[in-house]
């Protein structure tokens, strides 16, 4: 495949051979909300009584108007919003198990969002063209980003976004946050790029092909269609250009890809893969390869080390792009997967090295068990929340290296035991 060996071979790429080739074959942000942190397990659910809420909206009405929405809006909007108990459920909800990255993974980098990619690429073939010349950022990654976030606009979400955004203003665990979101959907709606009653997403918020949360829509939502207004519901150019603007504003670079899959070499140290950028001549002079052996490519980037699943899983040398897609979700899964969902659409194959599927699933409150161990073991993870943050990874590589065993931060049985734990526990 012709346009694959442009987009996929070498570190840096021309935007304008992958974007003009005429037979590739079936070849945003949002703050995520998978990016913002839960609340504490356990957390009881507050109670807000109709008389609170109603003090609370009038509360919102003055801010948004002095923030310069219309009172007219204000008032019209805020008259039809309604307390909406389950948002805040769901913002108190934390899954009860960890996800390992062969599950996070394969449920969303699938055959048939790949093929629909593919076909996507063909049908919106000059659309998706006009976005890469206007932002640097390929056609592929356009497509992973919008697979991941709404498989492709199936699903953007049935929430009222502003009774959901008032509910979580009213609401003290984030009410500054909310309160800013909840300002911005009502100046989107006074400047007439939806109706209130059609502005339906997330339950925090999230819109449209690309999920935009409301500031985000305002700062880089752009009306790409011509007809007056910016859409991100209706719209498919403007979500897509939304989406490359919002990525341009984060430095995405369009000469470079976003990372690779390597193979390392016996023996190698894991923890470097703390996060650390190095020179690729460095990775390249420590024995790591390309995927099928090859010697890597001679830029002069830097790259840091990625291991989602540990030493027996894939590996990957990540470039500056790969920052970008974690501007827009703090995931290093989801980046992983946009990345390589985007190099697959594109026409490459699969991992050489897929993730192991039996690594142990641990509950939260494992998690936090595992990290009082290791604080009492001298091995600082911070203060115990049941998530396998950078602390909790460097205090695990840590002891990894104590105990003589690889340093890749990842939990596993050996691991557990050398804690007194064990996965079912």
């Amino acid at each position: 495949m012709a346009t694959s060996i442009a987009y996929l071979r070498p570190e840096r790429f021309t935007v304008a051979h992958l974007i003009t080739r005429p037979n590739i074959r079936r070849t945003l942000a949002a703050l995520s909300l998978s990016a913002l942190a839960f609340g504490a397990q356990g957390q009881s659910i507050p109670v807000m009584t109709d008389e609170q809420f109603a003090e609370c909206k009038q509360t919102l009405e003055a801010k948004a108007v002095g923030a310069g929405v219309s009172e007219a809006t204000a008032r019209d909007v805020l008259a039809n919003v309604n307390y909406i108990e389950r948002v805040i459920e769901l913002d108190r909800r934390q899954p009860e198990f960890t996800t390992t990255f062969a599950d996070y993974f394969n449920r969303r980098v699938n055959e048939s969002r790949i093929t629909k990619g593919r076909e996507l690429l063909e049908t919106h073939r000059d659309l998706l063209n006009r976005v890469t010349r206007e932002t640097g950022v390929p056609a592929p990654y356009l497509l992973a980003f919008w697979g991941l976030e709404t498989n492709y606009g199936s699903y953007f979400g049935k929430m009222p976004v502003p009774s959901s955004l008032a509910t979580l203003a009213c609401d003290q665990r984030r009410s500054t946050f909310f309160t800013e979101q909840f300002v911005a959907a009502l100046k989107i709606i006074d400047e007439g790029a939806i109706p209130a009653e059609q502005m339906e997403g997330s339950w925090a918020g999230a819109m449209g092909h690309v999920q935009f949360m409301p500031t985000v829509f305002l700062q880089h939502a752009v009306d790409a269609d011509g007809d007056g207004r910016r859409d991100l519901w209706n719209s498919l150019p403007d979500a897509m250009m939304s989406a490359g603007k919002f990525l341009q504003s984060m430095g995405w670079d369009g000469e470079y890809r976003w990372g690779r899959e390597v193979l390392l070499p016996a023996n190698f140290d894991f923890s470097l893969s703390d996060g650390r950028r190095l020179p690729l001549a460095e990775w390249r002079g420590m024995g790591i390869t390309d995927a099928f052996g090859n010697a890597l490519a001679s830029e002069p980037i830097e790259a840091a080390l990625v291991v989602p699943s540990g030493h027996r899983g894939p590996a990957f040398l990540v470039y500056s792009n790969f920052r970008v897609i974690m501007g827009w979700n703090r995931s290093e899964f989801y980046a992983v997967s946009v990345g390589h969902l985007a190099d697959r659409i594109a026409g490459a194959g699969g991992l050489q090295n897929p993730p192991p599927e039996d690594q142990p699933t641990l509950s939260r409150d494992q998690i936090i068990q595992l990290q009082e161990n290791l604080n009492t073991k001298g091995f600082a993870s911070g203060n115990p929340d049941g998530i396998l943050g950078s602390n909790t990874r460097k205090a695990i590589r840590e002891f990894q290296k104590s105990q003589g065993l690889i340093a890749d931060g990842m939990p596993s049985e050996l691991l557990l035991e050398k804690l007194n734990m064990t996965s079912g526990s």
